[in-house]
């Protein structure tokens, strides 16, 4: 019974991440600013998240210093506020399929950002090294290969769309260019890369200050006024601003609400439960369930690109987790010579226990 709501919960964080890909791109579809979405569903995550940190750690938070408050508000300037709003212009130009795919990365990053900083270690002689080596090539083709190459859409059978205003390329005033689609790929990339450097930062900073319910409030707070300001830079139509009884809402409150609270909470649970590895491999799942529900409810035209990119992708990610999978059994195995206690002696030239 255990087992059964260990892989319920994550199917459902995995099902909560592809609404967020098709919510979103169905918002951008329908015209919204991709400056304005990220402005009001951190707006939604601050007041969802402020009464839970006030009533659950206003007695044991620490105090805050401005050295370590100011760490935080650079920490949420990159990792939040530019993930965000970069990931989203990028799924603007791109796909809500592409987008999925290209997260099965981020584990991937993640250990790229690790070995970088001196966290992990890669150990090329060992069948893990090679193993995590070429996950990240893979990962690295699957990326270039969906940049690169489109291939023929899966054309769609469904004309009548719950979410989309039809496909990109007639209804969107960004088209399909090649130069679009590279652009949006690259820039997906990068904020996949800043998310992953911003969960390596996270764990100094949560050493300094363990409470972790108040530190995302604070992080999604700051980066409430610093979206705010890139809103008002980038965006001066302030009729993008208007918020209607349409798909721009509901996407604004499905992210706020149900990916930053909902979400957030199920994969603490799991990870508590079976470990990160064990959610990290369920990461395709997003894929999988975004290129259906892309395909009936946006319409969206599914390439061969795309779908060969995320597979190599996928391959990627699981050689990555097998190689660390690998050195943990190792490292957990006694070697010979750790077999020897202290007590072994040497009789008659031969190794004996006492």
């Amino acid at each position: 019974m255990n087992n059964a709501k260990v892989h319920l919960a994550v199917f459902l964080v995995r099902a909560i991440y592809a609404g967020l890909h098709i919510t979103s791109k169905a918002a951008f579809n329908g015209g919204m600013s991709a400056y304005v979405f990220v402005l009001y569903r951190l707006v939604l995550a601050t007041l969802f998240l402020a009464p839970f940190a006030f009533v659950l750690e206003r007695r044991t938070a620490p105090p805050l210093p401005f050295k370590l408050c100011f760490k935080i508000f650079l920490l949420s300037l990159f990792g939040v506020t530019a993930t965000l709003i970069i990931y989203s212009v990028a799924l603007d130009y791109t796909s809500a399929t592409l987008s999925s795919a290209i997260m099965n990365s981020i584990p991937v990053v993640t250990f790229i950002v690790a070995v970088t900083l001196g966290q992990e270690t890669v150990k090329l002689k060992r069948l893990s090294g090679i193993m995590k080596v070429s996950g990240v090539l893979l990962c690295l083709a699957g990326i270039m290969e969906m940049a690169f190459f489109k291939g023929p859409h899966i054309k769609t059978l469904n004309h009548h769309h719950l979410l989309g205003h039809g496909s990109r390329e007639t209804n969107h005033p960004h088209t399909h260019s090649s130069r679009t689609w590279v652009l949006g790929t690259f820039l997906m990339t990068i904020s996949n890369s800043a998310w992953s450097l911003w969960m390596v930062l996270q764990a100094p900073l949560l050493k300094e200050y363990p409470s972790k319910l108040t530190f995302t409030t604070l992080q999604c707070l700051f980066s409430t006024f610093q979206s705010f300001f890139i809103a008002l830079a980038f965006e001066r139509d302030f009729s993008r601003w208007k918020l209607g009884l349409d798909v721009g809402l509901v996407s604004v409150i499905y992210c706020g609400i149900i990916v930053t609270g909902v979400a957030v909470y199920l994969q603490s649970w799991v990870i508590d439960k079976r470990g990160p590895v064990f959610l990290a491999m369920s990461t395709p799942l997003t894929l999988i369930i975004t290129i259906v529900c892309s395909y009936f409810l946006l319409g969206e035209l599914v390439n061969l690109g795309s779908v060969l990119g995320g597979l190599l992708m996928v391959g990627g990610l699981y050689s990555v987790l097998w190689g660390q999978r690998k050195e943990q059994i190792d490292k957990s195995t006694p070697t010979e010579v750790d077999r020897k206690t202290p007590l072994d002696v040497k009789e008659n030239g031969a190794t004996t226990q006492v």
